[in-house]
């Protein structure tokens, strides 16, 4: 795709922000109804009608283009270019009252990464990422910060219970070797990476919609995101998550994530 087709769907990523915005803000913080997902996640209506109303802007500017959904599933699925939105990442959050949450909006070309968009819109704060660009938060450009050893680095995981029994194992590794790890912030956690404020991000059970949109953050700032195999991330990825400001750290954290002895 070329440059300047990728920078002209900038505004409109900003376009489907808005909408979300204006729907997620309006129920923040009121009794919404909360139903359990198939998978026993949480959903509210706030989460479905943003996803909706990404959609019908999709649909009525780029109908060629696929979507992909946390709510409401796929679209023209095997389209060229894709756009991968979670209305509300951190549901459990957003029905707690506590602002660590955000809406994620990736467009990807066959199933690779290219732009990215997280909005958190109770705090009025986006960060934007693109291939070939410098990231940026709230139009200002961010960057990730140097740490060079696992011992300085502050580790960020939004649930313990993401993991699986030999993944917690792993995990737990590399929680013992960190400055100290800290929980529960979702997408948010890397907005925070991409400023350089986390050094290191370790998650698992993650879908493309939950992660498409951060690569191109994280890498803009400075940074490095992975498989747990190091591997780089796209649509067919297991849903294992690295994320590092720095390549040293990245690369200490993956040996102690083998869930294989080298």
């Amino acid at each position: 795709m070329a440059e300047p087709a990728l920078a002209a769907l900038v505004p409109f990523a900003h376009q489907l922000a808005d909408v979300a915005a204006a729907v997620v803000g309006r129920y923040y913080r009121t009794a919404v109804s909360v139903e359990a997902k198939a998978d026993a996640s949480p959903v509210t209506i706030a989460d479905r009608e943003a996803e909706r109303a990404m959609r019908e802007l999709i649909r009525a500017s780029y109908p060629e283009h696929g979507i992909e959904g946390e709510e409401l599933g796929a679209e023209r699925a095997d389209a060229e270019l894709v756009w991968h939105l979670d209305p509300i990442d951190g549901t459990k959050s957003f029905i707690t009252g506590r602002p660590l949450f955000g809406t994620l909006i990736g467009l990807s070309r066959a199933g690779v990464p290219l732009l990215g968009v997280i909005d958190q819109c109770v705090s009025g704060e986006r960060w934007l990422g693109r291939v070939g660009e410098s990231s940026s938060w709230n139009g200002q450009p961010i960057r990730v910060r140097s740490c060079g050893t696992l011992r300085d680095a502050v580790l960020s995981v939004t649930s313990p219970r993401m993991f699986g029994a030999a993944e917690r194992g792993a995990v737990a590794r590399v929680e013992d070797a960190v400055r100290f790890p800290v929980y529960g912030g979702d997408c948010y956690a890397y907005g925070l990476l991409a400023m350089g404020f986390i050094d290191l991000i370790v998650e698992a059970d993650l879908d493309a919609y939950d992660f498409m949109a951060l690569v191109p953050v994280i890498e803009g700032a400075g940074g490095i995101v992975t498989d747990w195999q190091g591997a780089p991330l796209s649509r067919a990825s297991d849903g294992r998550i690295v994320a590092a400001g720095d390549r040293r750290v990245h690369e200490s954290a993956l040996k102690l994530l083998a869930l294989t002895p080298h």
